[in-house]
């Protein structure tokens, strides 16, 4: 149970927030490497079983993590539980965390618009301002947070849609190509929102590097939403260094 543990499960399985997290100051790092081993396993728990009750169990048992008061034996969920004691950081967004990955579960479309937001807000949303709060954010900057997170998370969302309709599912609730560039377009306009509360974030921002990506890939889909069911998003190498390189060094996203 080691943060060196977390940290190698993020690196193998969620590259992108690997390489945010090394973008990070040294002394953030180890509240973050947790919190990303949680998520990633949640994320996968759906996918890693054929059977429905097997996988709802998968992610019950990671619900039983957070809110139990002493830790289990797991190489996540021992240093998580130590950075949920150590950060004050609200179990209830954990479990709900995990509580909306059930969606992935089945094959089931959303049944509207509200229901896709919840899914974002509650997975993103929800791990980004852990994330923040961690790392010293102050309590007025959670929906400024919860925002950027949310466009970050759509950001990604999108790049899985054609991996997410090999697999049977039904992402999104309207996929024609005007429908997807007004949801692109309602990521950008968070961005904007939560930028206002860029203040209160402060010292955090290091927290919010994980959507380094996310202002570029959803103009590109802005521009032309047909690189979402075509699977064309994504930015160059150079502009991806690049763009991590300038959040990370001005602290500005």
């Amino acid at each position: 149970m080691s943060l060196a543990a977390c940290a190698d499960l993020v690196e193998r399985g969620d590259p992108d927030r690997f390489t945010a997290v090394m973008a990070a100051p040294v002394e953030m790092r180890g509240r973050l490497w947790p919190l990303y081993a949680f998520n990633l396993e949640i994320a996968r728990a759906p996918w890693v079983t054929k059977q429905p009750m097997i996988a709802e169990m998968r992610l019950q048992w990671w619900r039983d993590v957070v809110t139990e008061p002493a830790p289990r034996a797991h190489e996540v969920a021992g240093p998580l539980h130590e950075l949920i004691g150590a950060a004050g950081l609200d179990v209830a967004v954990l479990d709900r965390m995990a509580a909306a990955r059930v969606w992935d579960v089945y094959s089931e479309p959303f049944e509207d618009q509200a229901a896709f937001d919840v899914y974002l807000d509650e997975t993103s949303g929800g791990l980004m301002w852990l994330a923040a709060r961690a790392c010293g954010a102050q309590d007025r900057a959670e929906q400024a947070v919860r925002d950027y997170g949310w466009a970050a998370g759509l950001a990604s969302y999108l790049r899985a849609v054609p991996a997410l309709e090999e697999r049977g599912r039904r992402p999104l609730v309207d996929g024609r190509p005007g429908a997807v560039r007004a949801l692109a377009a309602r990521g950008l306009q968070k961005i904007s929102v939560a930028r206002v509360g860029r203040r209160w974030v402060g010292k955090a921002a290091p927290a919010l590097l994980a959507g380094w990506q996310a202002e570029a890939l959803l103009r590109q889909v802005v521009a032309d939403p047909m690189i979402v069911a075509e699977g064309r998003m994504g930015l160059s190498e150079f502009a991806r260094r690049g763009r991590l390189t300038w959040q990370a060094l001005s602290g500005r996203w």
